[in-house]
């Protein structure tokens, strides 16, 4: 019967030091969670057996426990790298045919450039629940969440069709002595350029350039790229005046330029020249207001997480959409979930079923934006666990042995 005791804490010892094998492997895994391998000792009794003469029958591995502490929390920088600070998994969406939804403490998330969904490493996508424009979520529950994608662009675009600027221009400014050319800055006293679009949002610059012609009057001449734009066929430019205490006097109304084709081609357009409100001083020539509408469709130009898990695209027109929500989820026993490899959980019999929710919610920890959750492998503490279980494993071997020998003494006994 020794032999199977010692074979039993043989077993048990090699089990241990798989366990902790396992850990020291992944110390450097995010999100990892360390396992304990419990043991229970064998006794083999009945109601009869005097209990002070009972002898065990050796161990028995009980089962690996999950510890589910915290790992060290490392910056990173990067807004798709996510940490949980607290209880609670991100869900995933596993890619393939059979997609089914597993859980996992590794944050590291990034942009699919062909779908542009979050995902991780292995191509799951990560879940969140809708929000409104106040980032408040509509949906809950399982059914009700989403794989949180970022749209590629924003807005929709339109042609310029106003311009306004309201400036000061200098009073005692030098009337330039030689005919205006866009190409001689001897020929103008000061410019301006205001970024137009076309129909189909792309951008050109509309540049004006201010001529001081005589007591009180200037010409603007306007210039899409290096065409002039032109008046009732006329490229003459525009005359402004202004009264003796520098309000302006003419144009009254927008001037209103013929139609021009953009420097980026496509559908001609037309476009109203304001300078409403503007002065002339004996103050440096500036800009003191400026309007333009026309927008460009905005490119993706990169994404936040913040503290509530919201999750916003930024787009190079300065639009922001909140895309969603980051689920959380929660299990009433986490140490029963089943690990499925690439630090992925799911749920079982054992660990309940998932209960969602998002961060900072009852049940649920807080959660980094920036930031990663290492694996929370102890390296000292697992290699005194090590010898541990290799002495275990000699004292075991050395019983065996022992017992082998006995059995040899008893067989070489004569009659």
């Amino acid at each position: 019967m020794s032999f199977y005791t010692s074979l039993s804490g043989l077993q048990a010892a090699q089990t241990e030091l798989s366990t902790v094998s396992h850990n020291l492997a992944n110390v450097s895994t995010n999100g990892f969670k360390k396992s304990r391998t419990d043991f229970a000792d064998v006794i083999a009794s009945s109601i009869a057996a005097d209990p002070t003469k009972l002898v065990g029958s050796g161990t028995v591995v009980k089962g690996n426990r999950q510890q589910f502490g915290e790992g060290n929390l490392k910056t990173t920088g990067s807004s798709l790298d996510l940490a949980i600070s607290g209880d609670g998994f991100f869900a995933v969406k596993t890619a393939g045919l059979n997609a089914t939804t597993a859980y996992t403490r590794n944050g590291a998330f990034q942009v699919d450039p062909a779908t542009k969904s979050i995902v991780d490493a292995q191509g799951s996508a990560l879940q969140g629940y809708p929000v409104d424009t106040k980032g408040n979520a509509t949906a809950t529950g399982s059914d009700g969440l989403i794989t949180l994608t970022l749209a590629a662009t924003s807005g929709t675009p339109s042609a310029t069709a106003n311009v306004g600027l309201k400036l000061n221009l200098y009073a005692a400014a030098s009337t330039p002595s030689v005919a205006f050319d866009p190409a001689n800055a001897a020929s103008y006293n000061s410019s301006t350029a205001t970024t137009i679009y076309d129909s189909a949002g792309k951008a050109s610059t509309l540049t004006n350039y201010y001529v001081h012609t005589g007591t009180n009057a200037w010409t603007v001449h306007s210039y899409v790229g290096d065409t002039a734009l032109s008046v009732g066929g006329s490229t003459a430019g525009t005359p402004v005046t202004f009264d003796a205490t520098g309000n302006i006097t003419a144009p009254t109304t927008p001037v209103t330029y013929d139609a021009f084709t953009p420097t980026t081609g496509g559908v001609a357009q037309t476009l109203a020249f304001s300078l409403a409100g503007s002065t002339q001083a004996s103050s440096a020539f500036s800009v003191n207001a400026r309007t333009a509408d026309g927008s460009a469709v905005g490119e993706l130009a990169g994404v936040t997480v913040n503290g509530q898990g919201i999750v916003a695209a930024n787009y190079s027109n300065g639009d922001t959409i909140n895309l969603g929500k980051v689920a959380l989820a929660n299990f009433a026993n986490p140490t029963g979930l089943r690990q499925t490899g690439n630090s992925y959980w799911s749920a079982s019999g054992i660990s309940g079923q998932a209960a969602l929710g998002a961060a900072n919610e009852s049940g649920f920890g807080s959660l980094l934006s920036g930031t990663l959750e290492g694996s929370n492998v102890d390296i000292t503490e697992e290699l005194v666990s090590l010898i541990a279980a290799q002495r275990n494993f000699q004292a075991n071997a050395k019983a065996l042995d022992i017992a082998s020998q006995i059995s040899q003494t008893i067989f070489q006994i004569r009659g």
